[in-house]
């Protein structure tokens, strides 16, 4: 219990309050256990708080960023209700950010990526909206040319791995991506610039309009991006402070 109550106070809290605490997850740490999870984000805080704080929503283990919590069972079913209503940002209710680098240019810049996905032998409808911000072309491999995007990302349904599955959909797979994303350009970046894991961040959590009343307060708030996009986001060129890396 020692332990993961000190792994737990290394992972960044981002917001606290009576109902609920926000982190910023680490990429590789589950959310849930199982059997391939003897540790995870749920069983760190069971050793950690008592009672223990209950999961709301999810991340995918490979997918770094911002996670909330609540604190009891009446917050709990509250913010259940909540993050199964989306909204868009500016327009009330709850948003939920990502940032992702993908590989190749998305066209056009900005739009909805709509593609029917299954999940769990059904077919469900999935929408994700993104907006292009940057983008380079760099010579890796043999003086050959490499396209990659940062892309800003929001969903507009909750399936399973659906920001990796839209954005392999219509071929600009997330950088890193293991499951569905280009095998042989992830081996290529591994040795040109360090590339060890999935380039997709939960990056921002907003709670407003009505839904921030049904919540009891509003909440927007960002986590900066993990360390190891740095070498895709300098090179990106993005300005100085738009996009903060930890440990810049």
């Amino acid at each position: 219990m020692a332990h993961a109550i000190k792994k737990i106070r290394t992972i960044p809290a981002l917001f606290e309050n009576d109902d609920c605490l926000v982190f910023n997850k680490p990429a590789g740490l589950p959310v849930q256990g199982g059997e391939k999870a003897a540790v995870s984000l749920d069983s760190m805080l069971g050793a950690a708080w008592s009672p223990k704080p209950l999961l709301v929503h999810r991340l995918d283990r490979d997918t770094s960023g911002i996670i909330l919590v609540a604190k009891h069972r009446e917050a709990a079913a509250r913010f259940s209700a909540l993050f199964s209503r989306k909204g868009e940002a500016g327009a009330g209710g709850i948003v939920k950010q990502y940032l992702a680098v993908c590989a190749g240019r998305p066209c056009p810049d900005a739009g909805s990526i709509r593609l029917d996905l299954e999940i769990r032998g059904a077919v469900k409808k999935s929408e994700t909206r993104y907006r292009r911000i940057s983008g380079l072309c760099l010579a890796v491999e043999d003086g050959e040319g490499c396209a990659f995007s940062l892309v800003e990302l929001e969903l507009g349904t909750g399936r399973m791995h659906q920001i990796r599955r839209h954005l392999a959909g219509i071929g600009h797979p997330v950088l890193g991506d293991d499951k569905y994303g280009d095998f042989a350009l992830n081996k290529t970046l591994r040795k040109a610039l360090g590339l060890r894991r999935l380039l997709l961040h939960a990056s921002r959590l907003v709670i407003s309009g009505d839904l921030a009343a049904q919540a009891g307060f509003s909440l927007d708030i960002s986590a900066p991006l993990p360390d190891y996009f740095g070498p895709f986001t300098t090179q990106l060129s993005v300005a100085s402070g738009q996009l903060p890396v930890a440990g810049s």
